[in-house]
């Protein structure tokens, strides 16, 4: 109803009202001044009764029933972000959750997907041919896909500025790099090929959005990427170059990075003995030699610290445990002084074969690893765990053995739990909250070959569980990435 005709009303009832007067006694001639209307936008509505008085919306729109009309509410979804700013205007997401970066929010999105619905979940013991326990099959990337014949290492990235999640896959021929933002619908963006040729050995690790890759292929020194680069593949795959490569070696079995000095160390090169060769990093792409240690002989990997645990008389300093897989031994040494490397002691065991890697737990006492040769003749996979309190008197503290007679090979430790990569019998993951009490128990596993558990070298090469989202990647010998997570 517009103005006019509510002034018509009113004028027709006061006529009434008059000539009912004057039946009885006669009207005032004074005027009668008539109801002012007050409309400012002009809709219709009388001011008191517009629930958006100064902007016309005839038909009331209210779908929030807030009282306040649509074109006058600035949030129309009452969930603190202004309509102009929010990415679902009519659904309150407060956190403005959008996975698939598209820029409209996850409840609003008719194309979004659940991050967290799995290609496979574990179901009574199986997640599709795999076997499992407590751990869903999120996405796997095929060798076929990346055109390569055989993975090997893998390591993680998370985009400090997206966080988005990136997937680094070390195959026979080079480096794949795939975006697992969306761990069910993984994007396979393109391949870093091998500087020189082809080898079932690659390696590599990350430090400041930068990957350092290493290979046994001859003269492949170590190739440097910009990570960064990843977030403006437009065209999927492509193939990438590298934005430097380091030459100061030929070939290396493997990279350790120290993340807090910003060292790199190269082990088993052609350099030193096989002994770490040091380079400086700290200037991301543009890596200084700085020398190497061929006295403790061949590492075939190792991790680098800056050491803050419970022995006094290291905190502060930069510790090197190295791997010396031909003597049976692990070694550690004061690495602080790049020009005067101090061996502090060496680790032996029983039985050894060929100490392979290890990791440190997060306060530092103990040093979980594993011998890469110990596992023949029916013997189950065996852990080791040393006591590092003392690293002037390390210990043997306990020998795990796990449920199968598979090779260990790569293992690393998130808060509490240890996750084994471990060939055959794919990933384990055990509980090691109770190490001061000498127990280890396993909680879940994923196992990425199906057909046996037999001691032979196909299977899981590594894990990287150090993902925010809970992510896990496996990079398996034989199929490529498995991308799995705890089941919820």
């Amino acid at each position: 109803m517009n103005s006019n005709k509510q002034q018509f009303k009113l004028l027709k009832i006061f006529s009434f009202v008059c000539i009912s007067v004057i039946y009885f006694q006669s009207c005032d001639d004074e005027p009668v001044e008539l109801v002012q209307i007050i409309d400012n936008d002009n809709d219709g509505i009388e001011e008191s009764a517009d629930n958006c008085p100064l902007i016309a919306n005839p038909n009331q729109e209210d779908l929030d029933n807030d009282g306040i009309g649509d074109l006058c509410d600035e949030d129309d979804d009452n969930d603190g972000i202004f309509d102009i700013n929010d990415n679902c205007t009519l659904i309150a997401n407060p956190n403005q959750e959008d996975d698939d970066n598209d820029g409209i929010g996850n409840l609003c999105d008719d194309d979004y997907v659940d991050p967290n619905i799995p290609l496979a979940p574990c179901i009574d013991g199986f997640a599709d041919i795999y076997p499992c326990s407590d751990y869903d099959l999120m996405s796997r990337i095929s060798l076929e896909t990346v055109s390569a014949s055989s993975a090997n290492d893998s390591w993680g990235w998370t985009d400090p500025m997206t966080g988005n999640e990136y997937a680094l896959l070390c195959l026979n021929n080079g480096t794949a790099f795939i975006d697992i933002t969306i761990p069910s619908q993984p994007i396979y963006l393109g391949k870093l090929p091998t500087a020189t040729s082809s080898t079932v050995w690659r390696d590599v690790k990350v430090y400041n959005n930068y990957a350092y890759i290493v290979s046994e292929a001859t003269n492949h020194g170590m190739q440097l990427f910009d990570l960064t680069r990843l977030r403006n593949v437009t065209n999927p795959p492509e193939t990438f170059t590298s934005d430097n490569r380091f030459t100061g070696f030929g070939s290396a079995h493997n990279i350790v990075i120290n993340e807090d000095s910003g060292y790199a160390y190269a082990v088993g090169a052609t350099t030193y003995g096989g002994g770490p060769h040091f380079i400086n990093i700290q200037n991301t792409s543009s890596p200084i030699d700085e020398g190497g240690y061929s006295a403790a002989q061949y590492s075939h990997d190792a991790q680098v610290i800056n050491y803050n645990g419970p022995d006094a008389d290291y905190i502060g300093r930069e510790i090197y445990i190295g791997c010396q897989a031909y003597i049976g031994l692990f070694t550690i040494l004061d690495v602080t002084d790049k020009n005067n490397i101090i061996p502090i002691s060496t680790i032996s065991y029983p039985n050894p074969v060929l100490p392979h890697q290890g990791w440190f737990t997060d306060n530092q006492r103990y040093f979980i690893a594993g011998d890469e040769g110990d596992e023949g003749a029916g013997k189950q996979t065996r852990t080791l765990v040393f006591d590092f309190s003392d690293l002037d008197n390390p210990i043997l503290h306990l020998e795990y053995l796990g449920p199968t007679t598979a090779i260990d090979h790569n293992g690393y430790i998130k808060e509490t739990t240890f996750y084994l990569a471990n060939y055959r019998a794919g990933v384990r993951m055990i509980d090691i909250s109770n190490l001061d009490s000498s127990s280890m128990t396993e909680i879940g596993f994923f196992d990425t070959y199906p057909e046996n558990d037999l001691d032979d070298f196909d299977g899981a090469w590594n894990v990287y569980p150090y993902f925010p989202s809970g992510n896990i990647i496996i990079s398996d010998i034989n199929r490529g990435l498995f991308v799995v997570k705890k089941s919820n």
